[in-house]
């Protein structure tokens, strides 16, 4: 019997060879078709679109340009592609200023026409924007539209918003002066910038502002635009508006102003602070013969009808002992603003009346005391600029100098600037050590200590060995703070300087114990304020009461805000107070002792001398003081015990003259033996012709104005209840009166 043949694959153990499927094949034969396809598709479009390309360049041969009509044919094809491309670049940058308009309201935006009192119910000063409808456009002289015309905007009445021609002659102008002495934007510019923008000098803000004033010309007449602008424009002082610059510099309604008044508010427009009558005349009467100028030129008057306002210029009302409380005002204007967004009753009625914290008499002081410090020292120690911020002790703001000067520059440095507080930093850390089981009797070692490649030096250069913290900080001891972070952990320093009132981020680094980080002196104010009171909370604030246009009360702080709350335990606020007072009595800020006062603060002073602070507070007050530079530049060895304790020297030994001292707690007066000393001699001086008048407690206010408002209602009721008796003639007459 024969085997089967078998083949090797079967005698291996392998499966038989097979044949690919057809389905296989047929995957491949249509991915072939689409290749093929794709390159013929690719290859008939590049003929096509050569035809084409070609077809055309045939086309445009006839039209063929040569010599200079090739040349602005070229310029104008690349100027055409250059111009929609940047126009579509610009309209993208433009959109977000478009969003402004798109609120109903917008014509008044959201600013307040705000009236301050001081504590005691005197006007102190305007702030806000009103839209003065009783003076229409027609009704406001012709001088004065014919001179802001002439000034600011001479084509105003044929451009579309934006005047090409105006900004190349400015540009040539300006040019040829080597500086700026022309403005391009248009008075539709201008208002586009007062309505919905800032004072921002940036290409972004040009743009938006561009697009805008188009905006505002497709959505206004040009007399709707005059209007607004007239209403709108800073006029310096605080006011907006030609309706109010014109009573606020001439005492007189719009309707009244002459020609030379007229020219004299249309010099404002360029710059308020600058050419304001009321801080610099001869200056806004220089401005004012220059509109006079511009008005000629303009072929708006003649030469002799522009001669008497030349020889009899205007004469500003004189407000330069009214030394208006500028810095506190454009806080309180603020404040207001801030509440307007938790009440929507105040948010609603926009022009307000403001009770506020403001004493009259010791923001003078506190005026004059920085005035004086700085013109006796100030050259002399190369330091240019101060602020100042006195509270109290619940946080209510009774003065507050922002700088040497609000004419000269508006920026409020007691709010807005940050600057290092040196060594006024620590009492945050020593409270937060106290808070952590030391004491003030508690001994540390003076020593070197080093943090990496950090270590701090002690003003003296020297070590002192083992000191309590009552002398480590009585001799503003610098490694003592940081010896002492490095046991409980910066971070429970930044906590305890929060609750206190510092509201600025701290930067966590090594050198926060000594004061590194930056603050506010009005912060400062606040949290000092809390040593002063006994542990409890004191933001600063400014508004007592705010009133509608009817006389309706919309806020009252003592009603509408919730008490004050404990964040630091009394005890061991008065275990700081003891070595602050000490500080005072026989440490590093003796200029700053007030004959018969108990007081207690802090000096600091930073790398470089660049910034100088004392921090202050007694039983009444409590007062941060800082002297430096804006630009940070050294001072001349200004510490915070020289210039600024004696600042806070000046302006609290007034305060306290005349009134009743709070007991600052844990501090026995009869226990300091300067204070024991001086007390008669202060009790002398206590009737002085100039001594600070008392000054009365809140609630004693509160009770005095009550009294006011009823006795002014039961008067009112007497002359409805007489009026009917009266018969009609004597009705008609208390009507007219």
């Amino acid at each position: 019997m024969t085997d089967k043949p078998q083949s090797d694959d079967v005698e291996t153990g392998n499966p038989p060879e097979q044949k690919p499927p057809k389905k296989r094949n047929r995957i491949r034969r249509f991915f072939l078709a689409i290749d093929a396809l794709i390159d013929t598709a690719l290859w008939k479009s590049g003929t096509a679109i050569r035809w084409i390309f070609e077809g055309y360049d045939a086309f445009l041969r006839r039209f063929r340009a040569k010599g200079i009509w090739r040349v602005l044919a070229e310029l104008s094809s690349d100027g055409l592609t250059y111009g929609l491309a940047g126009f579509i670049v610009v309209l993208a940058f433009a959109q977000p200023a478009f969003e402004a308009t798109r609120y109903a309201d917008w014509k008044t935006t959201d600013d307040f026409a705000v009236t301050f009192l001081d504590r005691f119910g005197k006007e102190i000063g305007r702030r806000g924007i009103v839209l003065n409808d009783s003076v229409p456009l027609e009704e406001i002289p012709d001088s004065l539209i014919k001179a802001t015309l002439a000034t600011e905007d001479r084509r105003f009445f044929s451009h579309f918003g934006i005047d090409f021609f105006g900004t190349f002659r400015a540009m040539v102008e300006n040019a040829r002066a080597g500086g700026v002495v022309q403005g391009g934007s248009t008075l539709t510019q201008q208002l586009a910038k007062n309505l919905f923008l800032t004072n921002e000098r940036s290409l972004s803000r040009k743009i938006k502002e561009a697009y805008l004033a188009l905006w505002l010309e497709a959505n206004l007449s040009k007399q709707e635009i005059l209007k607004l602008y007239l209403d709108r424009a800073y006029m310096g002082g605080g006011v907006f508006g030609v309706t109010a610059a014109s009573e606020f510099y001439f005492n007189k309604n719009v309707r009244e102003l002459t020609l030379a008044e007229s020219a004299m508010l249309a010099g404002l427009y360029k710059a308020p602070t600058k050419y304001a009558p009321h801080i610099n005349l001869p200056a806004a009467r220089a401005r004012a013969n220059e509109v006079l100028s511009n008005m000629v030129q303009a072929s708006f008057l003649t030469e002799g009808q522009v001669i008497g306002a030349r020889r009899n210029p205007a004469l500003a009302v004189d407000r330069s002992q009214e030394q208006l409380p500028e810095y506190f005002l454009d806080w309180a204007l603020e404040e207001v603003k801030k509440l307007a967004r938790r009440y929507p009753a105040l948010a609603r009625d926009r022009i307000v009346t403001v009770r506020t914290t403001l004493d009259p008499a010791l923001q003078r002081q506190a005026d004059l005391a920085v005035e004086t410090v700085l013109r006796e020292n100030g050259n002399l120690r190369d330091a240019r600029e101060a602020a100042m911020v006195s509270m109290i002790p619940d946080g209510a703001v009774v003065a507050m100098v922002g700088g040497s000067s609000y004419g000269e520059s508006q920026f409020n440095r007691a709010v807005n600037a940050l600057r290092q507080p040196g060594s006024s930093f620590k009492p945050f850390v020593y409270m937060t050590a106290f808070m952590n089981g030391y004491t003030s009797d508690s001994v540390v070692s003076d020593r070197p200590v080093w943090i990496g490649n950090w270590s701090p030096k002690n003003y003296s250069r020297s070590y002192r060995g083992a000191v309590t913290l009552k002398t480590a900080l009585t001799k503003s001891i610098n490694t003592i703070p940081v010896i002492l972070s490095l046991d409980f952990g910066r971070q429970k320093i930044i906590d305890t300087a929060y609750r206190m009132g510092l509201t600025h981020e701290l930067e966590n680094s090594v050198s926060l114990p000594i004061g590194s980080s930056e603050v506010s002196v009005i912060d400062m104010a606040s949290a000092y304020s809390v040593f002063a009171n006994g542990g409890t909370k004191a933001a600063a604030y400014a508004v007592l009461e705010i009133k509608n246009s009817a006389g309706k009360v919309l806020y009252r702080r003592e009603r509408d805000e919730p008490p004050a709350v404990r964040v630091l335990p009394e005890e061991k606020v008065q275990e700081m107070n003891e070595i602050l007072v000490n500080v005072v009595e026989a440490g590093t800020a003796r200029r700053a002792q007030i004959d018969g006062v108990v007081a207690a603060g802090k000096t600091g002073t930073t790398n470089a001398y660049r910034d100088a602070w004392f921090v202050g507070y007694t039983g009444n007050f409590a007062t941060a003081v800082w002297f430096g530079n804006d630009d940070f530049t050294s001072t001349r060895r200004v510490t915070g015990g020289s210039l600024p304790a004696m600042a806070w020297q000046k302006y609290n030994a007034f305060a306290h003259n005349g009134i009743e001292l709070a007991r600052m707690p844990g501090v026995d007066p009869e226990s300091l033996p300067r204070l024991a000393r001086t007390a008669p001699a202060r009790l002398a001086t206590d009737t002085s012709d100039t001594a600070q008048p008392r000054v009365l407690k809140r609630r004693t206010q509160d009770l005095l104005l009550q009294i006011g408002q009823d006795l002014r209602l039961l008067l009112e009721q007497k002359s409805a209840d007489a009026a009917p008796a009266q018969g009609p003639a004597n009705t008609d007459v208390a009507a007219v009166q």
